[in-house]
């Protein structure tokens, strides 16, 4: 009984086994990797937004407020979205005195709202990074611990015959060892599933602020002046 355990395991895996075995340490590591860069992420863009929305609507005139969401890092995407649709304005005010006929197909209103769900979409795109991957761990690598468990079993019970040995303690061995498998499946989804739920509600609460942001900045950029209220 004291042979029971991972280095047992180890030792006794077949072709089969260490590719269950190395593609469940893939998936933690992976795993981890974007619940760690997620949470640094996520962590960032909350501690800025407040700071980066405030600072634009208190700036004392527009191009100032523009050098400031510039001097903003790359990762920051609300100053991001703000440049976007200021960057529209420019643009339509260009075509309309070029005589463009793209200011007559669009009015200034509909360009600025086009450019702000284009860069809502691609912040939020953004920010979903890695939660494919999490999703995809937690949802299978339980099963992929438990076809390292059935491997492991089947071989066991052929060793086991074979030996013509059915006792409890030449059962439990073997047996013990697969389980492993199982386990070590339940500990790499686990995490991966909890931090899935969790960063999606984050973002939830994030989308929330894009689109508020974006409708002020619509307002402000489409009339001149921020609608009162907001």
């Amino acid at each position: 009984m004291k042979q029971i355990g991972f280095d047992a395991l180890l030792h006794n895996l077949d072709p089969l086994g260490w590719i269950v075995l190395v593609t469940l340490v893939i998936m933690s590591v992976s795993s981890w990797y974007f619940i760690v860069a997620n949470a640094i992420r996520n962590a960032m863009v909350r501690s800025r937004a407040d700071k980066v929305i405030d600072g634009f609507w208190n700036t004392g005139s527009t191009q100032e407020a523009i050098r400031e969401l510039e001097a903003q890092p790359k990762s920051e995407p609300f100053s991001k979205i703000a440049l976007d649709a200021a960057s529209a304005v420019a643009h339509h005010q260009q075509a309309a005195a070029g005589g463009n006929g793209l200011a007559q197909t669009l009015s200034r209103s509909e360009f600025i709202d086009r450019a702000l769900r284009q860069a809502v979409a691609r912040e939020s795109l953004r920010l979903e990074g890695g939660l494919t991957l999490l999703a995809t761990v937690g949802s299978s690598a339980p099963f992929v611990g438990l076809l390292g468990t059935v491997w492991g079993i089947y071989n066991a019970l052929i060793g086991i015959a074979a030996a013509g040995n059915a006792s409890m303690v030449a059962v439990a061995g073997p047996v013990g060892e697969s389980l492993i498998m199982t386990a070590i499946g339940l500990f790499t989804a686990i995490p991966a599933v909890l931090a899935y739920n969790f960063f999606n509600r984050s973002n939830r609460l994030t989308y929330a602020q894009f689109d508020e942001f974006a409708h002020d900045l619509h307002d402000f950029f489409a009339t001149g002046a921020r609608v009162e209220g907001k």
